[in-house]
């Protein structure tokens, strides 16, 4: 390990690509500190501890928010949007590219097609900025929770002015500093921004359990109870790295060609299909469309204070807080990891191409026969996947609840941070080892296996 790291910034190449990533990394750190003008962050800081403890809904809002942001929303600076929405505009394009035939015509043309879909996912890119810095202006200034956190300027316009093109040229920022580390650095830009902003939160938490640590048990933590979140936290990143790199391998046969007198084809190899296809997104689909029925809630709570709604409000209100919330997301996560895979994966396109390269599956006719195969396994392990997905989910909630452990450090013990975070890093592992194995250099895994490091989020 110590010999593979020293090699790594023994090749010229790859010791200026991590370099400059670390550097592009840096400045999105600095401009994590610039603050919004006219806005206290302070105040706002203190309004979103203490909506989390009450389990408000802006502490959910903001809570949800600071996986793609680093916690900028409750410091409301530049980058206070993050990279969402340019995930957002990616996202919406890679939804209307199954159901637009001219999207799925440019996905189909290689490069040139995508760099026609990218160039309109940064012009989507702005409108959805100017949109969200709207929504979360409207609610610093008119929330009653927060207005003092807002200092009036002289003049009104000045601060809608200048809220919504910083928060807009921040997010723009980010997307262009994404592109940069893509171009000339090591790894996803952008899933390396998110990954930053979440593996900066855990300093914090660690902190948190200094502060509240006794040898003599008087106090939240005990020596026993820190080595237990040790030994978990270990235990569910490798129980996470499974699922991230789990596969379904089929086998694949290739047809025998012959020409003149030598015969070509005949080999056999196999189509992998992931256990967890969709990745992070169905958690993050789940988390996102329970924010709303939550803040549903507790706006009804305080209009109507009738037994009925405080009972939904109180268990529907937040992950860590009652079991109607941790069924629905559930429930969630598992519709999303199926409509996210019958998104994605395409068996009748999949099992038309294995035909057209003169290759089948053993046993199995080409063509609808082996598209109904791979359909049918697909669901199969999608179900699998989508459980290991949930047990990731409620794992901070389950600790939380039965140890008594805060919710910003058990958080770190799975949830949508954890999964991005090891995505992100198999692949930039993976990366790293084959700049050295390009140079004949023996990287961090030796003579094993590699990692199958997974691409960006998805």
């Amino acid at each position: 390990m110590i010999r593979a790291f020293m090699n790594m910034w023994r090749v010229p190449e790859l010791r200026n690509k991590l370099l400059f990533t670390l550097a592009m990394l840096a400045i999105y750190r600095i401009g994590f500190m610039i603050p919004l003008p006219f806005v206290s962050t302070d105040a706002l800081k203190e309004a979103a501890k203490q909506a989390a403890k009450e389990h408000g809904a802006f502490g959910t809002i903001a809570d949800y928010m600071s996986i793609f942001s680093g916690g900028n929303l409750k410091q409301s600076t530049l980058f206070g949007l993050g990279i969402m929405p340019y995930i957002s505009a990616s996202i919406i394009f890679q939804l209307l590219g199954t159901v637009l035939p001219g999207l799925q015509a440019l996905q189909k043309e290689g490069p040139a097609g995508h760099q026609k879909i990218m160039e309109w996912t940064r012009l989507v890119t702005v409108p959805l900025c100017m949109v969200q810095a709207l929504m979360w202006l409207t609610y610093l200034h008119s929330s009653p929770a927060v207005s003092p956190i807002v200092q009036e300027p002289l003049n009104n316009v000045i601060f809608w002015l200048c809220g919504v093109i910083g928060l807009t040229a921040g997010s723009v920022f980010l997307m262009w500093l994404g592109e940069q580390i893509d171009k000339y650095g090591v790894g996803n830009g952008v899933s390396l921004i998110i990954t930053a902003g979440i593996i900066d939160r855990m300093p914090y938490a660690v902190m948190q359990v200094y502060n509240d640590f006794s040898f003599q048990g008087d106090r939240k933590y005990t020596p026993l109870k820190v080595v237990a979140l040790a030994v978990a936290f270990v235990v569910v990143v490798a129980g996470s790295i499974i699922i991230t790199q789990g596969q379904r391998r089929i086998p694949i046969q290739q047809a025998k060609h012959t020409r003149g007198r030598r015969v070509y084809g005949g080999q056999k190899t196999y189509l992998p299909l992931r256990v967890n296809h969709g990745g992070v997104m169905p958690i993050i689909f789940a988390s996102s469309l329970l924010i709303f029925p939550s803040m549903a809630l507790n706006y009804m709570a305080g209009r109507w204070p009738n037994p009925f709604v405080r009972f939904l409000n109180s268990n529907l209100g937040r992950v860590e807080q009652g079991y109607l919330y941790i069924l629905c997301y559930i429930g969630l996560i598992y519709f999303f990891a199926y409509f996210w895979t019958t998104v994605q994966f395409q068996p009748k396109e999949m099992a038309t191409q294995l035909r057209d390269h003169g290759s089948f599956i053993p046993g199995l006719r080409p063509g609808p026969r082996t598209a109904e195969y791979l359909e049918v396994v697909m669901e199969r392990i999608t179900y699998v996947g989508a459980g290991c997905l949930a047990v990731i989910a409620v794992i901070p909630a389950v600790v939380h609840s039965a140890f008594k452990v805060d919710y910003q450090v058990s958080a770190f013990l799975g949830g949508t941070g954890l999964l991005i975070v090891v995505s992100v890093m198999l692949d930039f592992v993976q990366r790293i080892e084959a700049g050295l194995m390009m140079r004949n250099y023996q990287g961090f895994l030796g003579s094993g296996p590699r990692i199958r490091g997974s691409r960006g989020m998805s």
